[in-house]
């Protein structure tokens, strides 16, 4: 299998960090959107999007979408649901990541850390960063009565939500006041098979 990613992508990471932990043996093929690498002929035969991660497999099968592919790879392992119901309450944090989380803390940590665009794009930087602000206290809320997002242990919930979260001080949110959010964050780079994000 192939991984089309950029590494400093909290996607991809989640793609990376899924195949590490259930051991499951890649390619890794760098895509550097900020050369226009998403842009070629040849990469948008494989996603018209023009966006990483996707995943190729061995039977040239195509998958895009950093959520849908890590539904792929972990659907029959201990990080996904043993039933309906609890594949439901993973699912729903999973949406909730890429609607209400994704487009405003990595939007952000994109336009100041990897763009430098902090002036030029003041205006939309201010209006991502409360409603990013809103998503972390969601996320501090339930953490203070949890452990992890879904079904009471660690899941592609908690690996889905950990790729941004854990890199949102770069997107210029302090998560000092965050303490569940802090512990929570601890407790996967604790887990075994764990890889770090590279900068």
């Amino acid at each position: 299998m192939k991984i089309y990613g950029m590494k400093v992508s909290g996607n991809c990471y989640k793609i990376q960090l899924i195949c590490e932990l259930l051991k499951i043996k890649y390619e890794w093929v760098e895509t550097d959107g900020r050369k226009n690498e998403t842009k070629t002929p040849s990469f948008l035969l494989k996603n018209p999007n023009g966006r990483v991660p996707i995943i190729e497999l061995e039977n040239g099968n195509i998958l895009r979408e950093s959520n849908a592919i890590l539904y792929y790879l972990a659907a029959d392992s201990i990080y996904f649901g043993k039933d309906k119901w609890e594949e439901a309450q993973i699912l729903e944090w999973m949406f909730f990541e890429q609607y209400s989380h994704e487009p405003y803390i990595a939007t952000n940590r994109w336009m100041i850390h990897y763009l430098n665009q902090r002036e030029e794009k003041k205006d939309r930087i201010a209006e991502n960063h409360s409603k990013g602000l809103h998503a972390l206290q969601i996320m501090e809320n339930h953490l203070a009565k949890n452990f992890w997002f879904a079904c009471s242990r660690f899941t592609i919930a908690d690996l889905a939500l950990f790729a941004y979260t854990h890199k949102a001080e770069q997107g210029d949110y302090d998560l000092k006041g965050y303490p569940s959010i802090l512990n929570w964050i601890s407790r996967i780079q604790s887990v075994v098979g764990f890889i770090p994000m590279e900068d």
